[in-house]
């Protein structure tokens, strides 16, 4: 595959008219639950406000991502409503995200507007994305095929780069001798914005695995990460220019072997007024993986997919608005094996239409969208979302919506030559396909906020690998119906933020489980303020058991306590000492999280 440093570099763009034209978003003092005023943008693909969004999203901004204090990424996410996680070992392992119960592969990851989902494995590895990088996060819950099309089928997480005309440095020193450094740089002014950001993340680890891990090793397996962002953001008459480069390059330690991965995103955009009541966004961008095992079963998948997007903003009469775009994606996907031969070489390309138009009479609001996909190897594929809201009483709400949703096999699923015969694909698989259908309850006041949600959903021609030679094929049917409790409240100086879940994840045929999802799930977090400079927390998670491969995980409760001094106007010290009662659990099979552990870092933050 061809390597184009030029197109590496010109990547941000399908978010181009998110990135350029969303206001920061606040967070209160609960720890980032969001306010009236915050605008989100992922569920719609334009700017609207929270409070009037027809979709269960969270959003979190760079103060509530600095207040939780989380080690990663994937730590974050956890605590998050809806979300179940499997990891095998701590920062940098593998881990893999679930979204109200569908599988890995069911959730849209987005950084900055450009999908990042692995062309090869159908999944983006979160482990690998520094918190440093990220300014925002929003996660809708929910399909969201008919706007952004494949993998959409429990909902979209879209990620932020950080503002380019932020400076700010952070160093921490932490337990399994983690040390860590990152800085940002940043200029702005009244003809923009320029921002160059990077770091180091290094870590000796503990041993991950227990002995009934295959090829258990009792070593200690570290990890390895450095990244580099870049942004800018300009003006040229009436349009917003914006550029965004993300670059990680990670080295992942495991019994027996190495993980080498490198990951690039980014892109570039223009957008901004065509008309008094017309806005459009053009967005060009990438997304490049290369990531290499080293072992006895060494293999090494390249990746890159490119994409352009076009979205147009219309507002109508009586407060409507019609929004319609076209995006066309282009992908590559090359596998070697341990002797470096070619183990496949393919590409496929896929253009979307689609179009939404939205609302509002009194109090009641609608959203109505449709997409249609033509890619190259499975044909078309029409998909479609409806939702109706209404407001009432005092701040209350009630919303219900129907969408349907589709994902497309990834490469490996259609042609890996498995394992002496097993575990092989198949080009002749079908995408799965899904429909779902939620009710909602939400009130939003001064002091805090709660959203109560339902749904319930079906994925047919599920791909599993079956048979007597496990092949990939299309046979499973899935059944997911949950409820959704995600509140916040401030009661005087004290925040509170929780959420708690009850799901049904199963195969529909068959009754059996689908593995590592909670039945029960529950998060809460407190912070209390001791003064005008010192500040404390404290987390709780919980998860019921749950099935795996080999049998059942145990349930378990989790606490983790924060703490964060203001050292002058611009410094932070904080600190974190997670799994507080230093209990056992387990996240996957064979594999140990961390026992207690200690994490500090001292911040320089100018101007907050």
């Amino acid at each position: 595959m061809n390597r184009s440093p030029l197109a590496a570099g010109l990547a941000l763009a399908i978010a181009a008219p998110i990135v350029v034209s969303a206001p920061t978003l606040s967070a209160d003092a609960s720890g980032g639950a969001e306010t009236l005023d915050t605008i989100v943008v992922t569920a719609t693909r334009s700017p609207t406000p929270i409070a009037r969004g027809l979709a269960a999203t969270t959003v979190l901004d760079r103060s509530a991502i600095e207040q939780a204090q989380a080690p990663d990424l994937i730590d974050l996410l956890a605590r998050q409503a809806g979300i179940d996680v499997s990891r095998t070992g701590g920062p940098g392992s593998l881990s893999t995200l679930f979204l109200r119960g569908g599988n890995s592969n069911h959730t849209l990851v987005l950084i900055d507007g450009v999908r990042v989902n692995s062309v090869q494995q159908g999944q983006y590895d979160l482990a690998n994305l520094p918190l440093d990088r990220i300014e925002r996060i929003e996660i809708v819950r929910g399909p969201r095929a008919a706007l952004w099309g494949s993998d959409a089928i429990g909902g979209v997480i879209q990620i932020f780069t950080r503002d380019p005309g932020q400076r700010g440095a952070q160093v921490r020193l932490g337990s399994f001798e983690r040390r860590e450094g990152a800085a940002q740089w940043g200029v702005s002014g009244e003809r923009g914005s320029f921002g160059i950001g990077g770091g180091v993340q290094d870590a000796e680890g503990y041993n991950v695995s227990t002995p009934t891990s295959f090829g258990f090793d009792p070593d200690r397996d570290g990890f390895r990460n450095r990244h580099l962002s870049l942004g800018g953001r300009t003006t040229l008459g009436t349009q917003a220019v914006g550029v965004n480069l993300l670059s990680t390059v990670a080295d992942v330690e495991f019994d027996r072997g190495l993980t080498e991965s490198h990951s690039v995103s980014g892109g570039a955009t223009l957008g901004g007024p065509l008309a008094k009541r017309w806005t459009h966004s053009l967005a060009l961008g990438e997304a490049r993986e290369d990531l290499k095992t080293l072992s006895s079963f060494g293999s090494r998948f390249e990746s890159r997919r490119r994409s352009a997007d076009w979205l147009h903003d219309l507002v109508l009469t009586d407060g409507q608005t019609l929004l319609f775009g076209v995006n066309r994606v282009s992908e590559d996907a090359l596998s070697r094996n341990a002797a470096n031969a070619v183990v496949y070489d393919r590409n496929r390309h896929n253009t979307g239409v689609f179009g939404a138009w939205r609302g509002a009479i009194g109090a009641q609001q609608w959203d109505l969208a449709a997409r249609s996909d033509d890619s190259s190897q499975f044909g078309r594929t029409t998909t479609a979302q409806a939702a109706w809201g209404l407001a009432f009483g005092d701040g209350w709400r009630l919303r219900a919506s129907w969408g349907q949703g589709f994902r497309a096999p990834n490469t490996n699923e259609l042609y890996s030559p498995g394992f002496g015969g097993f575990f092989a694909g198949n080009p002749n698989l079908d995408p799965e396909r899904s429909r779902s259908a939620e009710l909602g309850l939400g009130w939003q006041g001064t002091a805090g906020g709660i959203d109560l949600s339902a749904y319930r959903s079906r994925v047919t021609d599920l791909i599993a690998f079956a048979g007597p030679t496990f092949g990939a094929t299309n046979i499973n049917q899935a059944r997911l119906d949950g409820v959704e409790l995600d509140g916040r409240w401030t009661l005087g100086s004290l925040g509170i933020r929780g959420n708690v879940g009850w799901q049904r994840a199963e195969n529909a045929v068959t009754g059996a489980p689908l593995l590592r999802r909670a039945p029960r799930k529950a998060a809460l977090s407190l912070d209390l303020p001791a003064n005008d400079w010192l500040r404390f927390g404290l987390d709780a998670t919980a998860a019921s058991r749950r099935q795996d491969f080999d049998g059942p995980l145990g349930g378990y409760t989790r606490f983790d306590l924060r703490a964060e001094a203001d050292l002058g106007p611009d410094w932070a010290l904080r600190a974190r000492l997670e799994n507080l009662l230093d209990r056992r659990y387990t996240l996957a099979s064979g594999f140990a999280p961390p026992e207690r552990s200690l994490l500090v870092e001292l911040a320089w933050r100018p101007g907050r």
